[in-house]
């Protein structure tokens, strides 16, 4: 691709677990192939051993998204509706709201992906 073109990174994810000596006694360690668009910053060929990367803000913003608002909202809500209901339904409340709130996430998943850009160099062998 060429300088500044989007290209599509096919890596496989691997488990912490991965590298373990005893793996082969667990079932956790499993891998997985995935596929990331990035902004190419050099000129790069199919085959090529690339370093994708994303701004320390992006991250925190994914962190933020994915694990802070979600635990603000069940805990406050939980809080919130523990005045005036019961633990139990209060409880239950909380869980669908989080459910929901991930629901909703997924839905936005497409416009999310557009805002968080990636970028690959090359990496030196």
């Amino acid at each position: 691709a060429q300088d500044g073109a989007r290209v599509k990174v096919r890596f496989t994810q691997q488990t912490a677990c991965a590298s373990c000596q005893v793996r082969s006694m667990c079932l956790s360690s499993e891998s997985k192939e995935r596929e990331v668009w990035a902004l190419a910053l050099v000129p790069m060929s199919v085959g090529d051993n690339v370093l994708v990367e994303v701004t320390e803000r992006l991250a925190w913003r994914a962190v933020l998204l994915a694990y802070g608002l979600p635990l603000v909202l069940m805990m406050g809500g939980l809080m919130l509706l523990n005045i005036w209901l019961s633990e139990a339904v209060a409880g239950t409340i909380a869980l669908v709201s989080l459910a929901a709130y991930y629901l909703l996430l997924a839905t936005f998943r497409p416009r999310l992906q557009r805002t968080f850009d990636f970028t690959a160099t090359k990496q030196q062998d």
